[in-house]
């Protein structure tokens, strides 16, 4: 009899958040239910950066400059940008699946062109896939974390949700780099593994226990996406952090491999892989670390850890040293931890279940918008100038707008001062 008892105040309180139009999980969930549900985030974002350090191939059977290689690298900001437009407001009327399972369809195709690209047009083909699948997981797939948790595990879901993205971000280039080295066909062999971690998710997206939501949110199917009044300043709060942090390690992913190879002399695809992996190893361990901590306090910190990591940039291509470098990576990497953890955390605990796709889409679309326009021009001004300059510029750039970011937060107290 409890337990028939414990049932039917499940399925009440399902029908409670149905009738509010919430997106929500069936009553229930388990716990490994929600690592699961971060799956495809995870999946998703080891294409995001599987790439990286493939690059030096392409550019070698290809021919192309570190300019275009960042235009190559943009055009999945440009993707991701675009798909944040509408996919956040489409999850939150139609439900998390719809959004998922086509994002992932695309996912696979930018897989299949990677394998057989051939020329710069096709890259930039599998690059704006690849944006517009990671920019459907960072709205929908992330919000779907949070659905599944429930209510009463919001911290978690924030925490795993965050770590997912960063954790196959930094997992992408380092297999990449493996493979590459080791196997044959590299730039094939790589993205038929990546397309079967793909399959993987599909399967678990097919078997997520979310709903579809009752009530649907008025406006504009397409626009830039935003959060409820009231919620501006957390938005504006997690941007002023993540943006500095996330333009620092786009930074390392697309010109990483050029200053490892050009500037310091090391050629090997494992290292340059390595290396992007290590700086999401950090952001990922970061955020386990800091979780219990306010909100404030990770947010400063995360503003201070890119500031440092860009001193320790231009220390690097000055002194010509590998290890100097890395450390640059691995600070650049807690940096966008712990602002996308502060910056998640907010939202997740102010925006309602109805909008959080959309308001997780704003805060990325905060972010991407710097981290694709700063590496773009830092690598044409290193083919103008050289990379010692041309990365020192960058530098002083973004370690402005961080310190800037770390100002704002220290200045406000009341939205910052819980723990995350």
């Amino acid at each position: 009899m409890p337990k028939a008892r414990s049932t039917s105040v499940h399925v009440a309180e399902g029908r409670r958040n149905t009738d509010d139009g919430q997106v929500g999980a069936r009553p229930g969930a388990p716990l490994w239910w929600v690592w699961l549900a971060a799956w495809p985030v995870t999946a998703v974002f080891v294409l995001s950066n599987a790439a990286t350090p493939l690059y030096v191939l392409w550019q070698r059977d290809i021919g192309f400059s570190k300019g275009t290689l960042t235009v190559v690298f943009a055009f999945y900001i440009v993707g991701l940008i675009g798909s944040l437009l509408v996919s956040g407001v489409v999850s939150d009327r139609l439900g998390r699946k719809p959004v998922l399972l086509p994002a992932l369809g695309l996912a696979l195709a930018a897989c299949l062109i990677f394998a057989t690209a051939d020329s710069v047009t096709a890259l930039i083909v599998a690059r704006l896939f690849t944006g517009i699948a990671v920019g459907a997981v960072v709205s929908a797939g992330m919000a779907a974390v949070t659905d599944v948790a429930g209510p009463e595990r919001k911290r978690i879901a924030a925490l795993l949700a965050s770590c997912a993205m960063v954790f196959g971000a930094g997992l992408g280039p380092l297999v990449a780099g493996v493979l590459s080295e080791v196997a044959p066909a590299p730039t094939v062999t790589v993205f038929v593994v990546e397309a079967a971690l793909l399959a993987t998710a599909v399967l678990a997206v097919l078997r997520m226990p979310v709903s579809r939501p009752q009530a649907r949110t008025g406006g504009a199917w397409v626009r830039v996406p935003g959060v409820p009044r009231g919620n501006g300043r957390q938005l504006a709060l997690g941007i002023a952090v993540f943006a500095p942090g996330i333009t620092a390690t786009s930074f390392v992913l697309s010109l990483g491999p050029s200053l490892l190879s050009g500037l310091l002399g090391t050629t090997s695809r494992i290292v340059a892989g390595a290396m992007a992996f290590v700086m999401f190893l950090a952001a990922t361990g970061v955020q386990f670390a800091v979780q219990r901590l306010s909100r404030r306090t990770i947010l400063t910190a995360g503003a201070a850890s890119t500031t440092l990591s860009m001193i320790t940039l231009i220390v690097a291509v000055h002194s010509s040293t590998v290890a100097v470098l890395v450390l640059s990576a691995l600070l650049a990497g807690a940096g966008q931890g712990m602002g996308q953890l502060g910056g998640l955390s907010l939202l997740n605990s102010s925006v309602p279940p109805r909008r959080l796709a959309e308001a997780n889409a704003a805060l990325n679309v905060g972010g991407y918008i710097p981290a694709g326009a700063l590496p773009v021009s830092a690598g044409y001004l290193t083919d103008a100038v050289g990379l010692t300059d041309g990365a020192t510029v960058f530098g002083i750039v973004l370690l402005s707008l961080a310190v800037v970011g770390g100002l704002v937060v220290r200045t406000t107290r009341r939205e910052v001062t819980d723990p995350a």
